[in-house]
């Protein structure tokens, strides 16, 4: 079976729309796009690119993987082997694309099929709908995540309404220059409960 991992930047309020650029999603009238840009460090920079090279697949959603495919396929030397590696796609709408490697998935059934296979893990970016589907589903392995010291206020968020309630347990952490704040978790079940009283 194979792992499902989000990689996610995400702010203190859990936003994580448009961090890579100003145009990136202007959905809903977003106007911050690009924060994640002052505080991205040298520091920050060698963990991207760690865990961009762990030899995994791709998981995205339908817009992440437009955005990607038209800027990635120029900028290889930035993620070496991104043309090469598979890029799954889950869209109703996108079923094509020139773009090396790209499989393109219907619906959660194909994704849960693909998720029993064999082969190497999967990890999400970007992706906020999805990654709600994902949560939904049960189907979420793991979650990396930079958490950076801003609040927007409003945004698409990494965990929205109709979530269900899950434990994770941390497996890893640091803290860049900039505050960036880097925390692996893995499913860790349900949620446990207890009283002081």
């Amino acid at each position: 079976m194979r792992k499902i991992i989000i990689l996610a930047f995400i702010t203190l309020d859990g936003v994580m729309q448009a961090p890579g650029g100003t145009q990136e999603d202007i959905s809903g009238g977003f106007k911050y796009g690009g924060w994640v840009v002052p505080y991205f460090d040298k520091p920050l920079g060698r963990v991207m690119e760690e865990q961009m090279n762990k030899g995994s697949d791709l998981l995205l959603g339908r817009k992440t993987f437009e955005i990607f495919a038209g800027y990635w396929p120029q900028h290889e030397s930035d993620w070496p082997g991104i043309n090469e590696v598979k890029k799954y796609v889950v869209s109703s709408k996108l079923q094509k694309h020139s773009w090396s490697n790209s499989v393109f998935l219907k619906n959660v059934a194909e994704v849960k099929k693909l998720k029993k296979g064999t082969g190497p893990d999967l990890q999400v970016y970007g992706s906020s709908n999805l990654i709600q589907t994902l949560l939904k589903n049960g189907l979420v392995d793991e979650l990396w995540l930079k958490i950076f010291p801003i609040i927007l206020g409003k945004g698409k968020r990494l965990f929205d309404k109709g979530i269900p309630s899950a434990a994770f347990k941390l497996t890893g952490s640091k803290t860049t220059p900039a505050g960036v704040i880097v925390a692996n978790y893995k499913m860790a079940g349900k949620v446990k409960t207890g009283s002081f009283a």
